[in-house]
């Protein structure tokens, strides 16, 4: 089953829109997640029990790449601040946001996110299903809302390998 289930997002990964922000990960102090998800591909590791620094790639299909460098303070259990500067092609934007993250059940946690800037706004919500110790898959939706030009949204999946 595990085998289906990591076949089927390594296809929808190579098939589907672009997607944006990384998923909220759950890490313990000292834990490192590397994830590949739809056109993006990331890094993070939590330093502190209140602390986490991620990096960020993503190829858009249609527009500029985006780079990000983001801060995640750990203000409660289920509770983020983010700060961020995006790069894309031609400018760069400093960001501010907030995350919300829970367990639904045993294999699924939950999260929401909103980061902003001066000339764009990014939402995602989605859940990370447990495929084992190490492995998760994400599945999210996502909203990417310049000032100007075209919004983009889907739905998007990746996985995320914690060590």
């Amino acid at each position: 089953m595990k085998k289906t289930v990591i076949a089927l997002a390594a296809l929808l990964t190579l098939n589907a829109s672009a997607g944006f922000a990384a998923p909220i990960n759950d890490l313990y102090q000292n834990e490192t997640a590397v994830g590949l998800s739809t056109d993006a591909v990331y890094l993070e590791h939590r330093f502190t029990e209140k602390f986490t620094l991620g990096l960020q790639s993503v190829d858009r299909d249609y527009g500029d790449d985006m780079d990000d460098i983001y801060g995640q303070f750990h203000f409660s259990d289920n509770l983020r601040g983010i700060i961020g500067h995006r790069s894309f092609y031609s400018e760069s934007d400093m960001y501010l946001g907030v995350a919300v993250n829970g367990h639904l059940s045993s294999e699924w946690d939950g999260y929401g996110s909103l980061i902003a800037s001066s000339d764009y706004k990014e939402l995602q919500v989605g859940g990370n299903m447990k495929l084992d110790r190490n492995l998760d898959l994400n599945v999210h939706y996502y909203s990417f809302m310049p000032d100007h030009g075209d919004s983009e949204s889907g739905l998007g999946v990746g996985v995320t390998y914690k060590f």
